[in-house]
Parts: C-alpha cells; structure tokens; sequence
C-alpha cells in the first residue's frame, strides 16, 4: 500500500510540474530600420528556438503568452520543426497565444518559431517600445519564472547618449542553429556600427533584447 501510494505521489508530480523548455532569441529584424518613428508602421520579425529541459520539446499543457506595445498588431507566427515550417497561426491585438500542444515534439526534434508582427508605433510612447514579450504560462495560467523573452527598440525621440551598439543577455548554453530571417539586426554575438556623421542631429539608436530569467 505505501509503495502504491509512493508510485501515485510521484505520478503527480511528474505530470503536474512538467519541465520548463528554455527560449533563446536567435535573430531579430526591423522594417524600417531603427529607430523607431512614432506613428508609423513597423514590420518587425523575431525568431526563437526552443531547447527542451523535459520529455518534450515543449509541455503541451503549458502555452506561450505573446505581447506587444504596437498599436492594432497583426500578428504571424510559424512554428519549425527540423527546418521545415509546420503550424501557423494567426492574431490581433495586442496579445497572442500559442498552445503548447503546437510545440510539443520528441526531444529528438529542432523547435523553433519566428514571430512576425506589424503594428503602428505609438505616438506617445516615451524613449523605447516594448516591440515582443514572450512568456511561457503554467497549465494554471501563471509565468514560468525565467521564461520570458523582451526585445525593446528605441524611437527617434531616444535622447543623445544612448548607446548605438546593444549588449544581448543571452542563455548560458551552447549556440543553437539560427533561424534565418528576411533581415539580420541584433542578435547574440553579433552587433552592428553605428556610422557618426560630422554633426549629430538625431539621437542614437539602440536596441536592447534582454532574456529576464528569475528563480
């Protein structure tokens, strides 16, 4: 009887608490060019891989919370199993989900997911905008500490100072493969100059894509 009991206990806990999978941002792109002109439209790409921690690539009783600060966002996102695109899905607003069942692989697969989204910049929205967050959600709903993903771009309004060359936190494991984009910009180990012009007129441009993880 205790064994039985032992058995059911641990049951649970491997089915209640499945695995957080790791994200890592491996490519993002800009159209136009940063910075960022308040009121305007932008087309802006993100791609993410997916490393497992767990049985699966990803658990399919969690989901991915996907927010944005541009206005009236349309959103596109792909999902790609072993270089080949497989689910797609759709969104508006400023808000999108993906279920976990989408993402839910054989650990002997290669998972990852661009994130398109085109949006107006906000005509009010201070120094920077909060172009992605990603979030992985719990089966009850709740963030997954350490799992979410933002990448920020500044608008033209950024004051003199800031930094034109972006430092990327980025997980401390191996490099996965990248996933190609129609346009490179920032993304870990890779940084781009930023020319100086005889006189500044505009402020400089900075893009930060911080990866926030918590215990």
């Amino acid at each position: 009887m205790v064994v039985a009991i032992l058995f059911l206990t641990s049951l649970v806990l491997l089915t209640g608490a499945p695995a957080a999978a790791t994200q890592v941002l491996t490519n993002v792109s800009f159209s136009p060019v940063l910075p960022l002109a308040p009121g305007s439209v932008q087309y802006t790409t993100s791609s993410i891989t997916i490393i497992p921690s767990g049985a699966t690539t990803f658990s399919r009783y969690h989901s991915l919370q996907m927010q944005t600060g541009l206005l009236d966002a349309q959103w596109d996102i792909q999902v790609i199993v072993n270089g080949i695109p497989a689910a797609q899905q759709p969104a508006s607003g400023a808000t999108a989900f993906v279920n976990g069942y989408l993402l839910s692989y054989p650990t002997t697969s290669d998972l990852a997911f661009t994130v398109a989204i085109n949006g107006t910049v906000p005509a009010s929205a201070g120094t920077t905008v909060t172009v992605l967050q990603v979030t992985e959600l719990d089966n009850g709903g709740a963030p997954v500490p350490g799992s979410s993903i933002t990448v920020t771009a500044p608008l033209h309004s950024a004051p003199p100072g800031t930094p034109g060359n972006p430092s990327v936190t980025a997980t401390p494991l191996s490099s996965p493969e990248p996933v190609s984009s129609s346009q490179e910009a920032h993304m870990p180990g890779f940084s781009a100059g930023v020319g100086i012009g005889g006189a500044v007129l505009g402020a400089l441009a900075w893009v930060s894509v911080q990866q926030q993880r918590h215990t």
